[in-house]
C-alpha cells in the first residue's frame, strides 16, 4: 500500500484516534502528518513523537498552531528528529518555541539527513534563535542544508538578527524559498536582503509582504534585479508602502528573466534532441556537438 496523509485540523483528538495515528506511522503507511492546531494530551503527544521516531515513510510533519506548546513536547519532538530519518518538512507555525526551545531542537534539525523546508514562523524567536537557524544554511561546498525557510511574523528579531541572515543567505549552498512576510524589516534589512539575493544562486522565492518597506527598498531592489543576474524568479512587496508604478517595474525585470531562461533551456532541449553535425571542409571527418547539460537538468528535477 502507498503512504497515504492524515490530515486533521483544529480537533480534540482521543486516545483512540492517536493510537490509529500512530498505528499508521508504525507501520510505514503515513507520508504526510497534519495535526494543525489540534487538542491532545501529554501522554497522546509523547505517543505522536515515538511514532515519528520510527516511521520512515513520513516526509511531511505539520504541527502548526500550538501542538507544540511547551518545553516538555518540545524536547519529545527533538528525540524524535534524531532518529527519524525521513521527514523532509516540518512545519512548526504558531508554535511558542521562544529562543530557548529551538536551542533545544536545533541539534536534532542541524544533523537530520532529509529536512529541506522548515517553516518557524510566529514562534516568538530573537537573535539568539536566528543564529541557530543560520547554521542550517551552510555555505557553498559544506552539506545539504534547508531549500525552503519561513521565519514570518518574528518581530523579536533585530536588525542584526536579520544581518546575520542575509549574510548566510548569500552564501548558502542549497536555500530557494525564502518568507519573511509580517516582519518589521524596514528599509535598511531590505538594503542587506538585496545584496544577499544578489550574492546568492539558488534563491528563487522572496516573501516581504508587510514589512514595512517604502520606495527606497523598491529602488534597491530594482537596481539589484536590473544589474545583476540572480536566480531570482518571485518577490512579493504587497501590503508595503511602496508605489504600483516600482512593484510593476520589479515584476516585468523578473518576467524578462524567466522568460529567457525559458528560452535558453528549449535550445537546450532542442540541441539535446538533435545534436550539432559540423562537416570538417578539409576532410570527411564528422563532428558531434553536444550540450551535456542533460543529465544536470534531469538530476535537479529529481532532487
Amino acid at each position: 500500500m502507498l503512504p497515504g496523509s492524515i490530515q486533521i485540523s483544529g480537533e480534540t483528538l482521543s486516545s483512540a484516534e492517536v493510537r490509529d495515528i500512530c498505528a499508521g506511522l508504525r507501520e510505514n503507511s503515513v507520508r504526510l502528518l497534519s495535526l494543525r492546531g489540534c487538542r491532545l494530551s501529554e501522554r497522546d503527544f509523547g505517543h505522536v513523537c515515538r511514532g515519528v521516531a520510527e516511521s520512515h515513510s513520513l516526509a511531511q510533519l505539520n504541527l502548526n498552531l500550538g501542538i507544540v506548546s511547551n518545553i516538555s513536547r518540545v524536547k519529545q519532538l527533538a528525540e524524535a528528529l534524531k532518529t527519524n530519518r525521513s521527514v523532509q518538512s516540518l512545519f512548526l507555525h504558531g508554535s511558542p518555541l521562544t529562543d530557548a526551545g529551538l536551542a533545544l531542537l536545533n541539534p536534532a534539525l542541524s544533523i537530520h539527513p532529509s529536512l529541506v523546508a522548515l517553516d518557524l514562523g510566529d514562534c516568538m524567536l530573537g537573535d539568539e534563535g536566528i543564529n541557530l537557524i543560520c547554521g542550517l544554511l551552510p555555505p557553498d561546498g559544506a552539506k545539504s542544508g534547508l531549500k525552503e525557510l519561513t521565519l514570518s511574523a518574528n518581530p523579536g528579531v533585530t536588525s542584526k538578527g536579520w544581518g546575520r541572515l542575509a549574510i548566510a543567505v548569500a552564501h548558502s549552498s542549497q536555500l530557494r524559498v525564502l518568507n519573511l512576510d509580517y516582519n518589521p524589516l524596514g528599509d535598511q534589512v531590505a538594503g542587506m536582503l538585496a545584496v544577499a539575493v544578489a550574492s546568492s544562486r539558488t534563491l528563487e522565492v522572496l516573501d516581504l509582504e508587510g514589512t514595512g518597506l517604502t520606495n527606497q527598498s523598491a529602488q534597491t531592489l530594482l537596481d539589484m534585479v536590473e544589474n545583476y543576474p540572480t536566480a531570482l524568479r518571485t518577490l512579493i512587496l504587497a501590503e508595503n508602502n511602496i508605489s504600483p508604478e516600482l512593484q510593476q517595474q520589479i515584476s516585468d525585470l523578473l518576467s524578462e528573466g524567466e522568460e529567457e531562461e525559458e528560452t535558453e533551456a528549449r535550445e537546450v532541449t532542442a540541441r539535446e534532441k538533435n545534436p550539432w553535425i559540423c562537416q570538417n571542409n578539409s576532410s570527411s571527418q564528422m563532428v558531434l556537438m553536444t550540450s551535456g547539460l542533460g543529465d544536470s537538468l534531469l538530476a535537479e528535477t529529481e532532487m
